[in-house]
């Protein structure tokens, strides 16, 4: 009988990364997909991008609406709440043999917790990583002390996986499965990104500016600083990716339309999809905010990255990427800097330490290989380091 594998997916981010694993599951002749569908994914507000889903013919087994209409902290006690319950009856419903999630978002708090008192083993994707900027940290660390299975995307990470207590058999460094997507990809060329945006790509930046989640109630003034620099750039064409659904993300959000709407040079968009985002930062001059994919896939397509402020604080970062601090000046600075021809020619010369192009196939077959010797619920035990 074929082991169905339950893929939780809730943003536009996770499902982007995780859509080779998806098929490779959706080919494998002893798995069966069940892919339940959730979060800013169901949501208008956020792009729909369960559409993208959709446009890919990857079935879908649940949608299941979690988020509150609240934009403030109590919305994302709702929204874990609703995830909790609905997520419960879902996992009862389709009774998968295992739970696979990627990240650290604070959903799969309540989502993985259902899937523990249910006895559904969980695989977790992009664990051991640290941000010290955001509640994303000790989600990612809560969310591994749940797992039973760890897909960490580097050798550090792996090991900060396994000094948590983990089982290092069960702690597996494929790498990372957004590398493999740009190692992969086919790349949309120019003038089709040109034709479906509406203006030219001669020189512009990517931008996406998130909430730092551990400093609540400073999303104003921080975001302030990121467009007076923008505004410094009037000959620059800057494409804006919408914040997530974290608390302060709608205030972002609603300020990034006000500002697109009084500058010619921003073009905002809630969601573009994953080949033609990495198709845009691919020949972008370079990245900016404060998202992930600055820290990962970037470097990997050679474009420079200006890491703004503490949100992805304590990742590894590669040589093409300028941290600075969530201020005016410094953002320019960092910027003037990443544009000009010598950075240009790091970024080009950067090497990546995410892995060589095969996660999936290396994640789904551990997986598999694990449901088969283990076709009954297996307690965790805790692994002590040695004594040095």
């Amino acid at each position: 009988m074929k082991k169905k594998i339950c893929v939780v997916t809730t943003t536009r981010a996770d499902y982007g990364v995780m859509r080779n694993t998806i098929n490779k599951i959706l080919d494998d002749s002893d798995l069966s997909l069940c892919l339940l569908v959730s979060g800013t994914h169901l949501s208008s507000e956020y792009g729909s991008t369960i559409n993208e889903i959709i446009s890919d013919n990857v079935p879908i087994a649940e949608k299941i609406d979690i988020l509150s209409d609240r934009s403030d902290v109590l919305g994302i006690d709702e929204t874990m709440a609703n995830a909790l319950v609905r997520f419960g009856e879902a996992f009862m419903r389709h009774k998968p043999d295992l739970v696979l999630v990627i990240g650290d978002r604070y959903e799969l708090i309540p989502i993985c917790t259902a899937a523990l008192v249910a006895n559904i083993p969980i695989a977790h994707i992009s664990g051991g990583e640290i941000t010290e900027g955001a509640i994303d940290d000790c989600v990612r660390h809560s969310v591994t002390k749940m797992s039973t299975l760890h897909f960490p995307a580097c050798e550090e990470y792996r090991k900060r996986i396994i000094q948590l207590g983990e089982q290092p058999d069960r702690v597996f460094n494929y790498g990372d499965p957004g590398v493999e997507n740009i190692l992969n990809i086919d790349f949309i060329p120019r003038e089709e990104l040109e034709d479906y945006l509406g203006f030219s790509l001669e020189n512009y930046i990517c931008m996406t500016f998130h909430p730092v989640t551990t400093q609540l109630g400073k999303e104003k003034q921080q975001l302030e600083e990121v467009l007076s620099a923008i505004k410094a750039f009037p000959e620059t064409t800057f494409i804006i990716t919408k914040a997530n659904a974290d608390s302060g993300g709608q205030y972002i959000n609603n300020r990034l339309e006000e500002f697109a709407q009084q500058n010619d040079n921003v073009k905002l968009f809630a969601s573009l999809g994953i080949r033609r985002y990495l198709s845009l930062v691919k020949n972008a001059k370079a990245v900016i905010g404060n998202s992930s994919s600055g820290i990962i896939e970037a470097p990997v397509l050679h474009t420079p990255t200006v890491n703004i402020g503490d949100r992805q604080k304590g990742r590894l970062m590669a040589d093409s990427i300028i941290s600075c601090p969530t201020e005016r000046d410094e953002i320019i600075n960092a910027i003037k800097c990443a544009i000009s021809d010598e950075w240009q020619i790091k970024a080009e010369n950067t090497i990546g330490f995410y892995g060589i192009g095969n996660t999936s196939a290396c994640i789904v077959e551990t997986i598999k290989k694990y449901l088969y010797e283990h076709p009954d619920y297996e307690v965790k035990r805790f692994y002590d380091l040695s004594s040095v």
